[in-house]
């Protein structure tokens, strides 16, 4: 719990570097809305890569490709 929120403050604080206040909410919605999707889709899925999450959420390769390293590390993903 600890660590999710230490790596809360810190992609906020990354972030607040470099966006306007008000989008930085709205892309932070996004994320958690678009996690809990992908955790809803994993439990489906028979398999589960970068390729078919991209695909399947119209995501680049290499967003899909993090947002699974980022679940996975979180316990969120197995």
């Amino acid at each position: 719990m600890c660590r999710s929120l230490v790596n809360k403050v810190t992609r906020f604080q990354q972030l607040m570097a470099v966006a306007d206040p008000e989008l930085l909410v709205l892309f932070e919605d996004w994320l958690e809305e678009l996690e809990e999707e992908v955790v809803s889709f994993a439990k489906e899925a028979k398999s589960l890569n970068a390729e078919t999450l991209a695909e399947r959420f119209g995501l680049p390769l290499a967003g899909a490709a993090f947002l699974l390293t980022k679940l996975k590390r979180e316990g969120r993903l197995a």
